[in-house]
């Protein structure tokens, strides 16, 4: 399983992200990436200039949105729906997806729910739980 550093993952957003503007060729990936970095138009200022935002810190207290934690639980989700696991989880999103009227933000009402099943995880020191996971998006 690969597991990127903070600096790789950032690096591979912002080169995505670059390849993309640059009409470069991407990989799957870097593709699905850029997609999703251009459905957050309130990002692209940031993922232009990677030489200043690259090491910039966002305090969970702070009061902003994380854009490189934002971005990979987007990537998360595609991974998850793609493969659908947990189990449940395709119809969790079509659900959603028709409340919500768009996928885009489906995926925003499940980040909560993501969020919420690593918060606890890491709060009681266990592995995430997607009984927690599925059982925050039928709430939703």
């Amino acid at each position: 399983m690969f597991q990127p550093t903070r600096d790789e993952a950032r690096l591979f957003l912002f080169e995505s992200w670059r390849k993309r503007c640059a009409g470069e060729l991407l990989s799957p990936l870097e593709d699905l990436t850029a997609q999703l970095i251009g459905k957050h138009p309130e990002y692209h200022t940031l993922f232009n200039d990677a030489q200043n935002n690259q090491d910039k810190d966002y305090a969970p207290d702070g009061g902003l949105v994380n854009p490189f934690l934002h971005l990979m639980m987007h990537l998360t989700l595609e991974e998850q729906l793609s493969i659908g696991q947990p189990h449940g989880i395709r119809e969790q999103f079509a659900r959603l997806t028709q409340k919500y009227e768009s996928e885009h933000e489906a995926q925003h009402a499940m980040m909560d729910c993501l969020g919420e099943m690593i918060w606890q995880a890491q709060r009681n020191k266990t592995a995430p739980d997607a009984a927690v996971y599925l059982s925050c998006l039928e709430k939703q």
